[in-house]
């Protein structure tokens, strides 16, 4: 028996024994629970080493079809149903805009229009064009931000876009009368549009149509043409938050 083979010691008597038995021959000391695998080098037969097992990371969890029927975007849905009811109260009551939110400018020091405006309509048809917007877009934003972060971001735009109107409106001068959700629907674009492109790099595939978004973004920036209480510096600062967070959102994800 070659020395490479006996390379155990009995921890019980010190002997020095085969690596192949399980017990030792001089005191019957238990050595192991199984005797090693064989198997033939050359004219011998060796003990076949033991492989470590090799360290596998996580799988993320495959995104099962019954999870995306069960999603609900409940701050796209907020964004949408809220604004209609309120349009109805407005109509049903006959009072102004500004009693619901609506910002009137010159502009008095009532902070909470900033969050209220972007939710107020006095038009059915500049209500849906954005409701259209949201749904196509704000959905897919919530589906893969989640949805405390979207209604965030999407107050965030709408907000944001009224400061930045108000403050510009108010250095013109003359009487003006701004809300709706334009600055929401555009940034919400602009997010989706910054994370989808970011999950393709920048690839056309079959759910990604470039042009389609194009026109949607003509749409919602073309709408102080048509309403009067648009306002396209709302849109474009919206618009420009909605990026901005989007690109933010990319990073980290990356990283």
């Amino acid at each position: 028996m070659s020395e490479t083979e006996l390379s155990v010691i009995c921890k019980n008597c010190g002997s020095e024994v085969s690596p192949y038995v399980t017990e030792c021959p001089y005191c019957g000391a238990r050595l192991r629970k199984r005797a090693p695998k064989l198997e033939r080098r050359g004219d011998g037969l060796e003990a076949r080493p033991r492989r470590r097992p090799r360290f596998a990371f996580p799988r993320r969890r495959a995104v099962q079809t019954s999870d995306v029927a069960a999603f609900r975007p409940y701050a796209t849905m907020a964004a949408i149903l809220g604004p209609a009811v309120l349009i109805l109260v407005q109509k049903a009551s006959g009072d102004p805009l500004s009693t619901y939110g609506g910002i009137v400018v010159p502009f008095a020091d009532q902070w909470w229009r900033f969050l209220a405006a972007p939710f107020a309509y006095v038009d059915v048809g500049y209500l849906f064009v954005v409701a259209i917007g949201l749904a196509i877009f704000a959905a897919g934003l919530e589906r893969r931000l989640g949805t405390a972060p979207a209604a965030v971001l999407l107050l965030a735009c709408g907000s944001l876009g009224m400061l930045v109107a108000t403050g510009i409106a108010n250095a013109q001068g003359g009487i003006h009368v701004i809300a709706g959700g334009n600055g929401m629907a555009l940034g919400a674009l602009a997010a989706w549009f910054a994370i989808r492109r970011a999950e393709t790099h920048g690839a056309i595939d079959a759910d990604y149509d470039g042009i389609g978004v194009l026109v949607a973004a003509a749409v919602l920036l073309l709408l102080p043409v048509f309403d009067s209480s648009a306002d396209v510096f709302a849109g474009l600062a919206g618009g420009a938050v909605g990026g901005l967070a989007g690109l933010a959102a990319s990073a980290f994800h990356h990283d």
